[in-house]
Parts: structure tokens; sequence; C-alpha cells
């Protein structure tokens, strides 16, 4: 392991909580530099019939909350997914109007639920980033008294140090996790505009 000097631990250790600070006033532990939007709006990515009254209808269906739970998952391809709700939506103007719309709404409800989950989750370990933060500026502020203490434990100055290093390691490497997750809510949303862009057209 790489020794470091007191005064770059300490350094680091001061730098942290503005690695850990959220962008957005309004929700204070939001990570992300994406902006947050709580919820999806149905107004933003979908332009067809009103889905008002379709409720939770959609789970009564077997085969339409049997595809919105493919059509949701991510590992299904996006092409896939559009090819199967162009072989659903079939039918007389008023029964592809039904099906469209259930299937809109089963999908809204699932991803906005996903989406949801996941934003939840990174503010969870948001939190938990901001308490080892403050953790890692305890035990630097300690190890910088024992350094600076006239009789000095050298072992135990050693062995702090080591703790810091590994400590303030494992919060960067949180902190890049922390930046590939962010980018999961906006890839559900895209896929929910996708997905809802071809129900659309399926309709017309």
């Amino acid at each position: 392991m790489r020794y470091w000097s007191v005064a770059t631990i300490l350094a680091i250790a001061l730098a942290l909580p503005s690695a850990a600070r959220a962008v957005d006033p309004r929700f204070p532990d939001w990570p992300c530099v994406q902006i947050k939007v709580p919820e999806i709006s149905v107004a933003a990515i979908w332009a067809g019939p009103s889905i008002d009254d379709a409720g939770n209808a959609w789970q009564d269906d077997p085969a339409i909350r049997d595809l919105v739970a493919r059509l949701a998952a991510r590992r299904t391809p996006l092409e896939e997914a559009q090819k199967a709700i162009e072989d659903f939506i079939t039918g007389n103007a008023a029964e592809r109007q039904k099906k469209g719309t259930l299937l809109f709404a089963g999908l809204l409800a699932t991803l906005n639920r996903e989406r949801s989950e996941v934003m939840n989750g990174l503010e969870r370990f948001y939190r938990q980033q901001k308490s080892f933060a403050e953790k890692i500026r305890a035990e630097t502020f300690e190890l910088r008294s024992l350094h600076d203490s006239a009789d000095r434990d050298q072992a135990k100055v050693d062995e702090l140090t080591n703790r810091v290093e590994w400590d303030t390691r494992i919060f960067e490497e949180r902190r890049h996790t922390i930046t590939y997750a962010c980018e999961v809510p906006v890839l559900v949303e895209q896929r929910l505009f996708a997905l809802a862009r071809a129900i659309q057209q399926a309709l017309e």
C-alpha cells in the first residue's frame, strides 16, 4: 500500500464533503449531476389516448401484464420490444386503442416504480457516503493530533494512516459507482419514451 503523508491525507479528507455535496438543494440527498425529476410526466412522453381511466386494469389482463414485464426489462432489446408492440396492438380501432392505452399505462406504472426504486437507492447510498466522509474526517483529525503529539506512538500513527488511506480509497471507488448508477434513471426514462412512441405508431 502506498504511504501518504499526513498533510496529503488531511487535504483529501477536507475535500470529501465537497465531493459528496448535492447538486440540487431541493433534494439534498440526490448525488447525481442530472436534475432529479421524481416522476416521469405522462404529458412529456405520451400523445396518445388519455389513460386517466385506465387505472390498474392492465394488471387484470394476463397477456398485457406479461407483455409489460417483458417490454420493461432492459435485457429485452428495444427492436424486439417494438416488434412485440406492433404484433400485439391489432384489431379494429377500438380494440387497438384499448390495448395500446392499457399497455402504456402498465409500462408507465412499472418503469416509474423501477425508476423511483433506483433513485431511492441512490439517495440511500449517498447518505452512507456522507457518513463515511465524516468518519474519514474524524480519523484524519485524530491522525493529525497523534502526529503532532510530542510523545506520539508511531505504530498507532502508521495504523491510523493505513486505515484512512484505505477508507479514502473505498470512498472514491463508491463515488465512481454512484456516477455510473446515476445513468440508470435516464436509461429507464429513455426506454419508456421509445416504447410509448412505438405504441402510438401502432395506434395510427
